[in-house]
């Protein structure tokens, strides 16, 4: 048995705040306006909507109520999550290391995605970028940073490299001084800061005139009609379906294995019931209110119609590094209001990222029973050197093939597993009594129904579409160049090999658990 003390939050608001900025992160701001503008607009929502109350409402209380199940098993990982669960199932552990194995794969890559939002907070403030004036100039900025290209900005990935650097030991610092002292008061301060922003760019935004009289059609309120206009016919297909259904799972960072470890430091006796659904509700705030309101009305009013259908669909790196800072550059206070906007997006990025850290610290602390420090070094070592293939192969696909395995097909297989765990094993009549232990909400009785049976359903759904169209494409490497299939093959052994490696340790965590027990009970 463990006999170091668990880490706890300091304060109910803190695990909210939390949990709601390990959900809002850069897909509040870009994924989802873009998603929204390219699937139908305003229709767009109905899908959204249905998938947030099917989906992500149930398994944010599934995630909440295991998690501190777990948690009072002296488990904050996956892994012995399940087996406190399923104890007379062996195997059920091992299912339970992609809970630790997603949150690492993003982490790995998303840190260095995050810096670029530092980089462009500091260019921003200080100038770097304003005589911009054109996408195609903005784009060869944006490249020659991330070691793309060359120009008159930038030689090579060193900037990229030391923005990473600085990135990359905030983050560890974070995840060092722990839960309480570190990203419990990380996010008290990150998220105010964070919706302050916010407000001050979307009402920017809400307030612009014509810039052009010549074009008064180019406006904010058209620019608001082009992302919420309604194409019904688009709610025909499957795609768009699986998009929404997809949104759901990125904003809320359900499926992914966070949740249930930041959940696991909860006492017996605290609310999940409330607590979730409030955490979801002040991410959905930042994604359908804020998110909404900044980037595609703000592009509008300077590109027009015709061009926003290609920026849409250029991709939400474009989105938010290529066009949004060409929109502030025509705005007065370019550089306040640059830093503004991607300082926001830094915030929601360590936000979500230090969260992604946390399962792999928490089962080296709670398994093996070594301290906070060793754990945080361990996790340093190894991020740091499965980080720099994404650096350095960044335009090889290496990225792309990380998102499908740890943010895309896993997180589908993660939810479904424990879902199925959760309704069926655990027992609905069992599970709704401990989503209600400590409650302060009465959870609508239509929930048993739609955790045990919709849930699941919508799950193997979403699983089977993704198998049919995704899966055998990707594995075949069909839509890859020839010059990337060594990269993206290298990168799937690497994937594998981490893994079997986290398998093995939880094979050796559970060995060496058995014995501990055994020595007790002599």
């Amino acid at each position: 048995m463990n006999k170091r003390k668990r880490d706890s939050w300091g304060s109910r608001l803190g695990i909210i705040m939390a949990v709601a900025g390990s959900a809002i992160g850069l897909g509040n701001f870009l994924r989802f306006p873009a998603k929204a503008a390219a699937n139908g607009g305003g229709a767009f929502m109905i899908p959204y909507f249905i998938s947030f109350l099917l989906l992500g409402i149930p398994l944010i209380w599934v995630e909440w109520t295991l998690g501190r199940y777990g948690g009072g098993f002296g488990h904050g990982t996956a892994p012995g999550i399940f087996h406190s669960v399923w104890r007379k199932n062996r195997f059920i552990k091992y299912f339970g290391v992609i809970g630790i194995f997603g949150p690492l794969v993003i982490f790995i890559y998303y840190t260095f995605i995050e810096s670029w939002t530092l980089a462009f907070s500091y260019f921003a403030l200080f100038g770097k970028y304003t005589a911009l004036t054109d996408q195609v100039s903005m784009s060869n900025f944006l490249t020659a940073f991330q070691g793309l290209t060359k120009n008159q900005y930038f030689q090579g990935i060193g900037t990229a490299y030391l923005f990473f650097l600085i990135t990359f030991i905030a983050n560890i610092a974070v995840i060092y001084y722990g839960i309480k002292g570190g990203i419990e008061k990380l996010c008290k301060w990150a998220l105010p800061t964070l919706f302050i922003f916010g407000l001050v760019l979307m009402m920017k935004v809400l307030f612009l005139g014509v810039p052009d009289a010549a074009k008064p059609d180019w406006n904010v309120s058209n620019g608001f009609g082009f992302l919420w206009n309604a194409d019904f016919s688009s709610l025909f297909s499957a795609k768009v379906w699986l998009e929404a259904a997809g949104q759901i799972f990125f904003t809320l960072s359900v499926g992914i294995g966070t949740i249930l470890t930041y959940a696991s430091y909860l006492s017996k006796g605290d609310d999940v019931a409330l607590s979730g659904l409030t955490a979801a509700a002040t991410n959905e705030i930042a994604e359908v209110i804020l998110g909404a309101s900044i980037v595609i009305p703000a592009a509008f009013v300077f590109f027009g119609p015709n061009e926003m259908k290609s920026i849409v669909t250029s991709g939400i790196f474009n989105l938010g590094f290529v066009t949004m800072p060409l929109v502030l550059n025509k705005l007065p206070w370019p550089q306040i209001f640059g830093f503004f906007w991607f300082f926001l997006l830094f915030l929601a990025g360590i936000t979500s990222s230090v969260s992604l850290a946390q399962p792999a610290v928490a089962f080296l602390e709670d398994e093996f029973d070594i301290s906070r420090k060793k754990a945080v070094y361990i996790l340093g070592i190894a991020a740091f050197i499965l980080s720099q293939p994404v650096i350095f192969f960044l335009g090889r696909g290496v990225v792309d093939e990380l998102d499908f395995w740890g943010g895309t097909f896993f997180l589908v297989v993660f939810a479904l597993i424990e879902t199925l765990l959760f309704a069926w094993v655990f027992g609905m009549d069992k599970a709704w009594d401990e989503i209600h232990r400590g409650a302060d909400m009465r959870v609508p009785k239509i929930y048993k129904f739609i955790i045990k049976y919709v849930t699941p359903l919508f799950l193997f759904f979403i699983l089977g579409s993704w198998f049919w169209q995704e899966l055998m494409p990707k594995m075949s490497m069909q839509n890859i160049a020839l010059a990337d299939r060594p990269y993206i093959l290298g990168t799937r052994i690497v994937l594998a090999l981490l893994f079997i490696i986290l398998a093995l340790l939880v094979r050796i965590a559970w060995k060496r658990r058995s014995r501990q027990n055994l020595e007790g009970e002599k």
